[in-house]
């Protein structure tokens, strides 16, 4: 038989359209596979969160067939404990079923801060600008004998805190500032170099 008739044969080609018919079937098995896969054409619009409790919004998720993942904490006072404070992808936003929403919740306790190191060490001005750039709260200012404007300590509920001692946010500091008693009087301080001067010639 010649190369000819082999190439005409059927068998050829009942052979070539079998292969055909399998790769279009493994075609259609593989792309309906990754349509599945990858979740193509849902569409879940993704309900927004913020204030709820984070098992509320677990639940709500999970019935939506979208997984609640709680990644970071945060403290804000006119908000309950435990509820969410913000969520990635937020509100309005379009996911696929599965998705991870990723939660921030509110800390169910105050914040507590090192306290830096002010007393003895930084002016009113100085202190009130950091502290405040930290979120701390503050009250009035309790002046004590010193150099005027400079902070001398600070106190937390009543009492003296120490720098590197973890204090509240939620409990204004005071800050016990020189009331200007401690500063010299430069028309004391000329009296006294001219009576030395006196009693030196005196002496002499």
């Amino acid at each position: 038989m010649s190369i000819k008739d082999k190439l005409l044969s059927p068998i050829v080609w009942g052979n070539l359209l079998a292969m055909a018919l399998v790769t279009v079937i493994l075609a259609l098995v593989l792309w309906q596979g990754m349509a599945s896969y990858t979740h193509h054409g849902e569409n879940i619009l993704v309900p927004s969160l913020t204030g709820l409790q984070e098992t509320d919004a677990r639940y709500r998720l999970e019935q939506l067939g979208l997984h609640a993942v709680v990644v970071d904490s945060s403290y804000n006072k006119g908000m309950a404990p435990g509820c969410v404070l913000s969520h990635t992808p937020e509100g309005g936003r379009h996911v696929k079923s599965g998705r991870n929403i990723y939660l921030t919740v509110n800390t169910e306790r105050t914040p507590m801060m090192a306290l830096p190191d002010l007393a003895d060490n930084s002016s009113l001005r100085e202190a009130q600008a950091q502290l405040t750039a930290m979120g701390f709260r503050l009250a009035p200012v309790e002046y004590v004998h010193g150099d005027k404007d400079w902070v001398y300590g600070v106190k937390s509920a009543g009492r003296n805190v120490y720098t590197g001692e973890r204090v509240s946010i939620d409990i204004p500091l005071v800050l016990q500032v020189g009331e200007g008693s401690g500063e010299i009087d430069e028309s004391q301080e000329d009296i006294t170099i001219d009576t030395y001067d006196i009693l030196d010639d005196v002496l002499e």
